[in-house]
Order: structure tokens, then sequence, then C-alpha cells
């Protein structure tokens, strides 16, 4: 696993002499092939395209259940990239609050969860909004509350100190570490993050996707945190990305795909460290990922797109509204058995009235008899 440190903590490490891409001297003047791109750039202009459109075609109640999964899963994933294993219960249940969307079961967060969730919703809701130092360091501040990181106190919402040396990507046994990484000095960061925020700010010259990718690589080498930097290096990511699709909605997840390529994704940002000022290989690599995040929404969104294929096959069914309500519930986060004593019970209603309502769905095709016996008779959802 890699982790980050500081020059002083490495111990008989042999250090190799190489350039580094925010050594070369027209840093940071990224080249790539147009040509190349163009291919790519196109297929994921045209699913996003597809994407939304298709979306908004589900009406409001099934996009809020869409964004809250995808939200979900891209917290829970841009975490477990850097090795941290949220809860996902908790990232749900805190989303779905902030979003001041009606969900059962509401978890409470830890203190953890709810950093991370107050970065990412802050970054793609209000995606409009510039991107600032005091933005970045009150990110900095959510992902850390306690002002430190594992064991170490760490400096929280302001770059990293001088006194602290240059800051390192290593992995192995101390003493015989590697280094994958070494981050641009302390006293460069000022300078370098003024540049970056005022690209990323006003810079509309580059396609918004690219800018992306671009703000993605140029952030995580800069490396100006003590830790979090991949973490709000894909916030910043997804917030350019929103720029792109125009909307504050997200339906795909870049980070899941990135954790599914976790080795390629590390040995890719290596490589391009490492290179020169040409950062196609980069460029095609986050596409990939892209596009396997756009096309995957079927999967990622099932739920959603069960619910919603299954309204539109009974658009027309008359059903009463204690019918709707655990039709929804079957559709969403429903756990164990169905039954009329359990039907009675969540809609507050006397047994006998509870059988007429599944005796109802039953002949409208809605439910049926699981088959499986026993002292009471479960049913199940019908689905498309």
């Amino acid at each position: 696993m890699r982790r980050l440190q500081s020059i002083f903590d490495v111990y008989y490490t042999s250090f190799i002499i190489l350039m580094y891409i925010h050594q070369h001297k027209n840093w940071p003047d990224f080249k790539w092939d147009n040509d190349t791109l163009l291919s790519y750039v196109s297929k994921v202009r045209d699913l996003q395209g597809r994407l939304i459109g298709r979306m908004e075609g589900l009406g409001f109640k099934l996009r809020e259940e869409a964004v809250l999964e995808t939200l979900t899963e891209d917290i829970v994933k841009t975490s477990e990239i850097e090795g941290e294993f949220l809860n996902p219960s908790e990232v749900r249940s805190s989303v779905a609050k902030r979003l001041g969307i009606e969900i059962s079961g509401l978890t409470e967060a830890s203190r953890d969860v709810e950093g991370v969730v107050e970065m990412m919703l802050d970054a793609t809701q209000k995606f409009e909004a510039p991107l600032t130092k005091d933005r970045l360091f009150g990110w900095h501040a959510a992902l850390f509350p306690t002002g430190r990181s594992g064991m170490y106190h760490i400096t929280v919402g302001n770059w990293r100190k001088y006194d602290q040396g240059p800051m390192q990507v290593v992995s192995g046994p101390m003493g015989r570490a590697k280094v994958h990484y070494v981050a641009p000095e302390a006293e460069r960061l000022g300078s370098e993050m003024n540049r970056f925020l005022k690209w990323f700010n006003s810079d509309n010259s580059i396609e918004p996707v690219i800018k992306s990718a671009l703000a993605h690589l140029w952030f995580v080498t800069i490396h100006p945190f003590d830790d979090g930097n991949g973490r709000i290096a894909r916030a910043i990511a997804d917030l350019q990305l929103a720029r792109a699709d125009r909307t504050n909605q997200r339906f795909y997840s870049l980070s899941a795909q990135i954790m599914k390529s976790k080795k390629e994704y590390y040995d890719m940002l290596e490589s391009t460290q490492k290179g020169s000022l040409d950062v196609s290989q980069w460029l095609v690599w986050y596409f990939d990922r892209l596009t396997e995040a756009l096309e995957s929404t079927d999967n990622s969104l099932s739920k959603v797109l069960v619910k919603a294929r299954f309204w539109e096959k009974h658009s027309t069914t008359q059903l009463n509204e204690r019918q709707i309500k655990m039709i929804n519930t079957l559709l969403g986060d429903f756990v164990g058995k169905l039954h009329s004593s359990k039907w009675a019970k969540m809609t507050k209603v006397h047994r006998d009235t509870a059988r007429r309502d599944i005796q109802d769905l039953i002949k409208k095709g809605i439910l049926s008899d699981s088959g499986e016996g026993g002292r009471s008779t479960n049913y199940i959802l019908n689905v498309p």
C-alpha cells in the first residue's frame, strides 16, 4: 500500500536522480494529441447526453433516488481507493439528510463519514461556485476533523509546511521503501496553487471533460496537503464533470471505476509524473474509466431503473395509497419476507384490510405467492 511521508521519515532509501513532471522548464504546459483524443471525447459526450436525457425522463422522485445511489457509491469508493472503508448505510443516510431526501431507517453517521460527504456534496452540488483556497481548506478540514491522519498529527486546513521536507509517495517497509513520487517543495505551494486555481476558474478554452482529467492530474501532482490529496483531486474532477454535464445531479461514479483499476490508477499516475509534459496516455486512461462509468449505470442504478420500469408498466393500474407505499418499499430497501401481518403493521391497518390489499394486487399481477409454505403465506413482488 502506498503512503505519504516526509523525506526525514525515510531511512536507508536509495534515491535515483530523475526529473519529475513538475520540474520541467515548461511546467505546467501540458500537451496531448487532439487527433487521438477526439474519438474518446466524442464517445463520452454522447454517453453523457444520452444518460442525462434518459434520467430526465424518469421523473423527479426517481432522479432523486438515482442521485442518492450514485453519490453514496462515489463517496464510498473514493475513500476505498485510499484504503479507508466507510459504512455505506452511514454514507447513504448522511447524503439523504443533507439533500433533504426522505428514506426509511436513517443511520447515525460518524464524524469521518460526515466529513467526506460534506466535501463531495459541496463539490457536486455547488459546481458553479469558484474553487478557492478557502474552499479547499474547508474540504481538507472536513476530511480530518480531529487534526490527525490515523495516529499522526497533520497540518489541517492549510498547505503542508516547510519544516517537513519534500513530500513523498512511498511503499514498502521502512528501510526498504520504494519512492514512487516526490512532490514540489513546500516553498512552491503558494504560487503553484494560485496558478492552478486561476486556470481552473478562468480557462474555458479546454474541452470541459479534458479539463476534468487535467485538473485531477495537476492537483495530485502539486500534492499541497499532508494527506487527503487523492480524495480532493477526485472531488475536483467530479466538480468539473458536473460543470461539463451542466447539472448537479450525479448519475455515474468515476471513483467506482477507478477503484476497479486501482493498481493501474497508481501506476498511470506514477509513469505520468515521471514522464514528459505530453499527458496523452493519462488522458486516454482517464477517458476509458469515464466511459466505463457511463456504460455501467444500468448496474449501479439497477434499483432505480427497475422501479422506473415497474411504474411505467403499471402507469394505468388503479391502486390505493397503501398499495403504492408498500410497492415502493418493496422496490427499495425492504428486508425480510412480506406477509399480511407485516403489511398491516407497516400500513397501520387491520389485518383483514391488509389481506384485501394483497389479494387485489395478486389479481392485478403485481404480487405472487412465494410458494414457500409455512405458518403464514409470504408474497413477492413481480418486477419487469
